[in-house]
């Protein structure tokens, strides 16, 4: 099972940047994907999940400025964030959920999978 996150870079605040998530080696329609990030000297935290069904969920800091969505015919999972402020500024990490029992897709634990992170920095 491979998660391979992209879409990384440095951008102004107030600009925008796509993050994807391409998994190979999984049902990826049966699983339920996450994006959290982590700042330097801080904890993984969730920022949205979609579920296997498209539900989808936002940590509160970001709801109205990221969208999670996915593409089941390219076993890709995107992260599309506008209006982006310092406090962006993390690694971002992909991870899946087979949800075998269905969780709160907000806990880095209920997950099964974890890509290798792209650095997102946002600058004043």
């Amino acid at each position: 099972v491979q998660l391979q996150a992209s879409g990384g870079g440095l951008v102004q605040a107030g600009g925008s940047l796509r993050l994807s998530c391409a998994t190979s080696g999984l049902a990826f329609s049966r699983y339920s994907m996450g994006w959290f990030r982590q700042a330097p000297g801080k904890e993984r935290e969730f920022v949205a999940a979609i579920r296997w069904n498209r539900s989808t969920f936002y940590e509160d800091s970001v709801k109205g400025r990221f969208t999670i969505s996915r593409d089941n015919a390219k076993n890709t999972v995107y992260l599309q964030m506008n209006n982006l402020q310092p406090e962006d500024t993390a690694v971002y990490y992909c991870a899946g959920d087979r949800e075998l029992i269905l969780s709160s897709m907000r806990l880095p634990d209920e997950y099964d999978y974890w890509g290798q992170g792209t650095l997102v920095t946002v600058s004043s």
